[in-house]
């Protein structure tokens, strides 16, 4: 039978002792088989104060037997083993009472006692304490149990003790103030079992989370609290800060808060700031702390003499000063000093000199408020590579790494080249991030070890996954890709995508290095089909396909360390189509239907291109920047045999700059142009056809539909009102708006990446705020598709009237019907063919109708810039990449199309 005993550890007294329990005592007494004490006599207590008794001396026994009474799992010599007293030699009741002691100090021993004091027959009466059966964790939510188990030392299967469950207590408690919950309290319980055993429970009440009610600063007198309060981690709990994780008092985030406050004082230039003391205090319903600063400002300090004294003969120390950011007069800033010390040291860095030390030396003027600053770099002895140690890498091999490498075994240390380094290693993108090169003393003074210590991250990537595009609509997509294809760096990738408006399946390879040669070489294979649509009605609605086959190889050489230069050349099938059933007459293609520039993009193309790429890349990494630039400048020839005739011209640059406190901030623009190699077929038709010109929106241009911006030609059928007036539908998702693309366009974006804290960068969040401006423009003017007849009605309104269908002679065309109700094409206007030629009736026939009025317009030809700005969110979710922009055209054309939300998922982008 198991009995469950409500008893808990007393808080306020003992923090641990088990009540209710015979197995959890009070403090163990000692029971000495002594006599008992005499009975003082009357009198006695003031005897003693007019004569003392002499000190008593202690009496020394032998101990004639000793035995253990009581143990059950653990030996009687075991015991004796933790207690001095052995058969034979004396003791006093001092040493029985130090046994009893050692008894209960090895924790394996509930109660102890002693009896045989007065014979020398020693019996030491033990109870064990009993064995933990089970570790009970009850009320933790908010922290696992697996949290919690792996901090507390009580386990099953091992001994119990009190001093084990007050240290589990405290640890419990501990574990609840690291995440702000300061009102969390642990009752231990017991639950006695048989056999000696019991369950230990801990039931725990985590209490609400402790925020910062409030945080108070005294002394300020030059910067207000709000100013201050910006500057700390710490925020104050307000309705708008729900989400923050700022909010939650935590006791290491105050010693940083005061960093910080010192930390922007000294960049103000207070030298002598301090903060005299830091206070937080629990609010008397225990839920929330206030905490409290008080600081002592000082007076401001301005930047005295700037020297430089170097210990080292290649430098100029009065000419290394004049280059120093630090100018007298300035006002003193404790950050522009630690950045002046790293620039010296790249500096000496880049003369070959490791480890230089470069020490600033202070002179305070408290007279005159001013801080004069002497560099001193040290001596040190020109520093060469002693060997490069490449550690880490499982699957990447060695010379993947070292290729990246600037620096080879024995030449002169350059800080420059090792930076380079770190930056090229980083965009490959097999590695961990902020990779850094180490820098070690070498065997002897002059040497030193540069170590690469990788992290290697997964390189292959397979994604087989089902989305919904604001361009693709339903999307499936499988695609492979293997960055570091057998640990050489090479590249392999697979991919097949289908959607309602596009499909393709591609495959390609890179090897990046030749021969081990710096040549990289390239081949791809694909077959693309694309349908190009419009809106109508919200319906959206295809106009031509696209169906391209073909490959493209292409080759890449360094030119010096930054400007690289490939080549490429592509071979292309290309077959534009319409749909017959829509926009075919008589075999044909009318342009009533689907439009002139339509009509003449069809066909079957052959295109064989060459071309090639200037590259000028000094980015610190290439799959996500934070600094450097890069510049593209590319030519490509369609002409080298094949059917079309041009000179395409690209150009694009981008600057990445970390601007601080983990924002980004980057600015990119690009440009194109198609030039003309063979002339236009008729007027009215450009000669670059509509498949090979460059187009302009979503996703390029945020803030506009996909092809949204530029040349286009929208199509505007004719209604009645309620009046019974000819009106033009003006409805956007009812006009046929039908993108023309442009022969030259630019672009240009300026975004700022704003940092998150350590969670949402977990998540993958990466938010933005951008404005962008661009342009697409420059085609012929295409011819218009057809002129309707007009006539005048009873009020002398014009009125646009349907163009009649003609015969092959330009006949219209009338529809009669036979007695049978057959509906019969004939030229009469009334009655029916007589069989010479003529009519015979007088009865009006239906005229066939080649098209029901509409009135096109070609818009959006101007090099004019469209405006747009909005903040977007690049997501790495877990069902593939997910990005969400919101932007809004604010200077835009005639006829350009804009939309404010956009997003994709389950597609790269």
């Amino acid at each position: 039978m198991v009995t469950i005993l409500n008893t808990s550890f007393a808080r306020p007294r003992a923090a641990a002792m088990l009540l209710g329990c015979t197995m959890l005592t009070g403090i163990p007494s000692v029971a000495l088989a002594q006599g008992a004490p005499a009975t003082a006599q009357p009198g006695a207590a003031a005897q003693q104060q007019v004569a003392p008794a002499p000190s008593a001396t202690p009496v020394e026994r032998t101990i004639r037997s000793l035995r253990v009474e009581g143990s059950q799992r653990i030996e009687p010599d075991t015991a004796l083993s933790y207690t001095k007293l052995r058969i034979g030699q004396p003791y006093t009741n001092e040493s029985l009472d130090q046994a009893i002691k050692d008894l209960y100090a090895s924790d394996l021993f509930a109660d102890v006692t002693v009896a045989g004091a007065e014979t020398g027959d020693i019996v030491l009466r033990v109870r064990e304490n009993p064995i933990i059966n089970r570790v009970i964790l009850e009320g933790n939510k908010r922290l696992k149990d697996d949290k919690i188990t792996k901090e507390i030392k009580l386990k099953p299967r091992q001994v119990f003790t009190r001093s084990a469950v007050r240290q589990d207590v405290a640890r419990i408690v501990e574990l609840y103030r690291r995440q702000g919950r300061f009102g969390a309290s642990v009752e231990p319980k017991m639950v006695s079992l048989d056999q000696n055993r019991v369950d230990v429970v801990f039931e725990i009440s985590e209490g609400p989370k402790s925020k910062v009610r409030q945080i108070n600063i005294i002394g300020n007198e030059v910067f207000d609290d709000d100013k201050l309060r910006e500057q700390m981690a710490t925020k104050q709990a307000r309705f708008f800060r729900l989400l923050s994780s700022n909010t939650t008092y935590d006791q290491d985030r105050l010693a940083y808060d005061q960093q910080k406050l010192r930390q922007f004082y000294l960049t103000e230039g207070y030298a002598d700031f301090r903060v005299t003391s830091a206070v937080a205090e629990l609010t008397p319903d225990k839920e929330d702390f206030i905490i409290t600063y008080v600081v002592e400002e000082g007076p401001r300090y301005k930047f005295g003499d700037i020297t430089v004294d170097s210990d080292i003969r290649d430098f100029d120390d009065k000419a290394l000063a004049k280059t120093l950011p630090l100018k007298k007069g300035d006002w003193y800033n404790a950050k522009l000093v630690e950045d002046t010390v790293d620039s010296l040291s790249q500096t000496t860095g880049l003369f070959g000199y490791a480890f230089t030390e470069i020490s600033p030396e202070f002179q305070r003027d408290r007279d005159s408020l001013t801080m004069s600053i002497n560099f001193h770099i040290g001596e040190a002895k020109r520093t060469y590579v002693e060997r490069i140690d490449i550690t880490g890498n499982t699957q990447t091999q060695d010379k993947v790494i070292r290729r990246e490498i600037r620096l080879a075994e024995g030449d002169a240390f350059n800080s420059f080249q090792v930076r380079r380094s770190q930056d090229r290693i980083n965009s490959l993108g097999f590695f961990q991030d902020k990779f850094e090169i180490k820098q070690t003393p070498g065997s002897a003074p002059d040497r030193v070890i540069l170590g690469a210590n990788v992290e290697e991250r997964a390189t292959g990537e397979l994604q087989l996954s089902a989305g919904f595009s604001s361009l693709e609509r339903f999307i499936l997509q499988f695609n492979l890709t293997q960055r570091n294809f057998r640990g050489k760096g090479q590249e392999l990738r697979f991919g097949v995508n289908y959607s309602s408006y596009s499909k393709s399946v591609e495959l390609g390879f890179t090897e990046p290095y030749l021969f081990d040669k710096n040549i990289a070489v390239g081949v791809d294979v694909f077959r693309r089909d694309f349908n190009a649509f419009n809106f109508v009605n919200n319906r959206r609605e295809t106009t031509y396909s696209q169906v391209s086959t073909g490959f493209q190889v292409r080759a890449g050489v360094p030119l010096t360390e930054y400007w690289s230069l490939s080549a490429r050349y592509g071979l292309s099938y290309d077959e534009v189509t319409l749909d017959r059933t829509a926009f075919f007459r008589d075999g044909q293609c009318d342009p009533l239907l689907a439009g002139r520039y339509l009509c003449d993009a069809l066909g079957n193309r052959l295109t064989s291109s060459v071309g090639y790429s200037l590259i000028y890349d000094s980015l610190n990494s290439r799959l996500r920047p934070s600094a450097g630039q890069r510049f593209t400048f590319s030519q490509d020839f369609a002409g080298l045999g094949g059917d079309v005739k041009y000179l395409r011209t690209r150009a694009d640059a981008a600057k990445y700059w970390g601007i601080g406190g983990g924002f980004i901030l980057s600015a990119l623009a690009e440009g194109g142009y198609i030039h003309a190699l063979e002339s236009s077929p008729r007027p009215g038709v450009d000669p670059i056809r509509i498949t090979d010109r460059f187009y302009l929106g979503e996703p390029q241009f945020r803030g506009f539909d996909i092809r949204g911006v530029g040349p286009r030609v929208l199509r505007q059928y004719f209604t009645t009102d309620a009046n019974g007036a000819q009106v033009l539908i003006t409805d956007r998702d009812q006009i046929i708006d039908d993108a023309l693309g442009g022969k030259a366009y630019y672009l240009g974006r300026i975004e700022l990446e704003i940092p998150l804290g350590s969670g949402a960068r977990e998540l993958g969040l990466r938010p933005s705020v951008y404005v962008q401006a661009g342009s697409l423009f420059n085609i012929t003017r295409p011819e218009p598709t057809a002129v309707f007849p007009t006539t005048t009605d009873a009020n002398g309104n014009t009125v646009v009237l349907p163009l009649p269908l003609k015969d092959a002679a330009g006949n219209p065309l009338y529809f009669y019907s036979t007695p049978a109700g057959a509906n019969v094409s004939t030229t009469c206007a009334a009655g029916i063919p007589d069989g010479s030629g003529g009519c015979n009736g007088i009865i009006p026939n239906s005229p066939q109708i080649a098209s029901q009025p509409f009135v096109e317009t070609f818009l959006g030809n101007s090099a004019k810039p469209r405006l747009s700005i909005g903040f977007g969110v690049n997501w790495t979710s877990p069902f593939g990449p997910l990005r969400i922009d919101v932007a809004r055209a604010l200077i835009k054309q005639r006829g350009d199309d804009p939309k404010l939300i956009t997003f994709n998922v389950g597609t790269q982008f």
